[in-house]
Formats: C-alpha cells, sequence, structure tokens
C-alpha cells in the first residue's frame, strides 16, 4: 500500500476533513495520499429540503460508488452524515479523534427575542423549540460561510452550527454574529457529531486501523447502533452523544434524557442500544 486514495466531497469542510485524514495517514502509516473529489447530490441540489428529500445518503452515496467500483481506496465523511445501516460490501474502518461535539447557537447581535432560527435539522428544530417555543423555523442550504452570511444579512435572527465545522474552519467569530455554545442536555449533538469517519471496503478496515482512534470508535459504535436500531436519518428528530460516563438522548416522542453509561456498556454496542431503546420505550424488545 504505497498511495491511499481518498473520495471526498468538493465543500471546504470536507476537503479540510479528507486532508486532515490524509495527514495522519502519511504520518502514521508512511503512504502518499490523492484526494478524488466528487459532487454529491446532496451537493447538487442546493435547493432541496433535506428533511423532505431525507438527508441521509443525499451526501454520501457517490462517494460510495467510487469505493464499491474500485476508484478510491477510503472514502471520508461527517459520521453525522453516514446512514445507520452501512451499504452492502462497505465498512467504517474508524475515526480520527473527536473534536469538539457541542451544537453553537449563532445569533444577530442585538437580537433579544429569537423570532426566527433557520436550520434544516428536525433534531436541531425541535430541541431549539424548547428553549425558544415564540421561534419561528426556516432552511438556510449552503455552505458555512454561507449559512452565516445570510443570517447576519437578516435572513433569519440565528442559526445552529455545530463546535466541530466551525473550529475546522477556523471560524471563532463573525462580523454582526455572536456564538453560544449549547450544553449537552441542551441540544443533544447529532449522532457521531465532531468524529470524522474513514469509510472502506468490507474487510480492509485493518489497513488503516493503526491511523485511527480507538476511543472514538467506541463512543460512536454506540451511538450509530442506537441510530441503526431506530432507523434514524436527517428527516428524524433523534440525537444521541456518548461519553465514557453518560449517554445523552433526544427523540421527539421523549424529549431529552440523560442516562449513566458503565465501562462494560460499550463492548456490546448493539445489545447495550436495544436495551437502552427498550427501557425508554422507543422500541419493542
Amino acid at each position: 500500500m504505497n498511495k491511499i486514495r481518498i473520495a471526498t466531497r468538493k465543500s471546504p469542510l470536507a476537503l479540510v476533513q479528507a486532508n486532515l485524514v490524509a495527514a495522519r495517514a502519511r504520518e502514521v502509516l508512511g503512504v502518499e495520499t490523492e484526494l478524488v473529489t466528487v459532487v454529491t447530490t446532496g451537493d447538487r441540489q442546493a435547493q432541496w429540503s433535506l428533511e423532505v428529500q431525507g438527508g441521509k445518503g443525499l451526501f454520501t452515496g457517490e462517494l460510495e460508488q467510487l469505493l464499491l467500483r474500485g476508484e478510491a481506496d477510503i472514502a471520508v465523511h461527517s459520521t453525522k452524515d453516514l446512514p445507520g445501516a452501512m451499504t452492502a460490501g462497505l465498512a467504517v474502518a474508524g475515526y480520527l479523534p473527536r473534536a469538539d461535539p457541542h451544537d453553537v447557537l449563532v445569533r444577530r447581535v442585538g437580537v433579544a427575542a429569537l423570532r426566527l432560527i433557520a436550520t434544516a435539522s428536525p433534531r436541531r428544530r425541535l430541541q431549539s423549540a424548547i428553549h425558544f417555543p415564540e421561534a419561528r423555523h426556516t432552511e438556510i442550504r449552503g455552505n458555512v460561510d454561507t449559512r452565516l452570511r445570510k443570517t447576519a444579512a437578516g435572513l433569519a435572527d440565528a442559526t445552529i452550527l455545530a463546535a466541530a465545522g466551525l473550529a475546522r474552519l477556523g471560524i471563532a467569530g463573525w462580523p454582526g454574529l455572536e456564538f453560544e455554545a449549547f450544553a449537552l442536555d441542551r441540544m443533544v449533538p447529532a449522532v457521531g457529531q465532531g468524529a470524522i469517519a474513514v469509510q472502506c471496503r468490507a474487510g480492509e478496515g485493518g489497513r488503516f486501523a493503526a491511523a485511527l482512534d480507538p476511543a472514538t470508535s467506541r463512543r460512536v459504535d454506540l451511538e450509530r447502533a442506537l441510530q441503526t436500531l431506530l432507523g434514524g436519518g436527517c428527516h428524524t428528530a433523534f440525537a444521541a452523544h456518548a461519553t465514557e460516563e453518560t449517554l445523552y438522548i433526544f427523540h421527539e416522542s421523549i424529549g431529552v434524557r440523560v442516562l449513566p453509561l458503565a465501562p462494560d456498556d460499550f463492548d456490546a454496542p448493539t445489545k447495550v442500544a436495544r436495551r437502552i431503546l427498550s427501557q425508554l420505550r422507543l422500541i419493542n424488545d
């Protein structure tokens, strides 16, 4: 393995994430890297509502096809874009160390009462409605810069973005906007938020394991097991975030729950996920 071909979207954030994976592969595995860029359906159809169309797969399908055709060796995704059920013939090799998982409320300076919040995410919309019950919601599609620029211009009073994405793009502030991170129990992050996933063909994960982070896999595997059992996607108001000792869950039918985790809960993620969802009456045991 002298070179790794890395499939990635062309968006600014996707390219930053792919280059982080490439740098890690060069450093740890001692290989050359090459980016194979593609424009996904979700990128092309910027006018689509992700909730109506079903966002899961819109940003990953074309990358997965490059893997299946042998035109790339790995694909790099924001983990929260990955469907719970993996495409046949593919697997998640692992993740880079997870960055800040929090969501950030980005609001226009001087706006005391939020009346219009821009977010395409049912998860964010329903959780923000708990804290801002008078606010209506709208969508602003586009990359992070676009959403910040349009919010600052007055198309909305606020938007909600991932802290990890802002940090990776080097954005600590924006003229006319103020940033405030939500606590984990006020806005439960999306499954895998803050983690960069490395996807490969089934059976090839061992080639890349040394460059990936077992601690992040340990926690994200539990989150994704919950997602898979519920069949969740971008159109579902569900969220889960695991730390070593605590599981934060949001579901549209039960609200936010904070549950303790034991060290051995991570050893059998599917079994534990089934137990937790049964206790919460989200699935039938």
